[in-house]
């Protein structure tokens, strides 16, 4: 999505509920967003909202992307223009996506795992 709104986290949602198996639930794991919390937020039945606790960076797999993306494809640069600089993010994340044993590795949590 281009911008975050409470209209794109309920088309998110939407995506995201279409693409979960029958019979199955969904678990998204939230930052302290606006967006994520608003009443006018649309959960799918299908869906379970896990909010993160407030300032716990630690606890989300996402922050641990960033910190790959810093450390392995944008650290030690500089960019003559902004759109050098988005496209040296596209090329980073677009790398990151092809690589999805590493996307696995670093946002695993060993508290999340199904238990059988």
């Amino acid at each position: 999505m281009p911008t975050v709104s409470i209209e794109a986290m309920n088309k998110h949602l939407t995506e995201i509920s279409r693409c979960v198996s029958p019979g199955a639930i969904a678990l998204l794991i939230l930052d302290a967003a606006g967006w994520h919390s608003s009443p006018q937020v649309v959960v799918p039945e299908n869906i379970v909202l896990l909010p993160l606790p407030p300032y716990a960076p630690e606890l989300n797999p996402a922050e641990n992307i960033w910190e790959y993306l810093r450390g392995n494809a944008l650290s030690n640069c500089v960019w003559e223009t902004y759109e050098a600089i988005l496209d040296a993010c596209c090329d980073a994340w677009n790398a990151l996506m092809a690589k999805s044993n590493v996307i696995t590795s670093i946002g695993t949590r060993e508290w999340a795992q199904v238990r059988i």
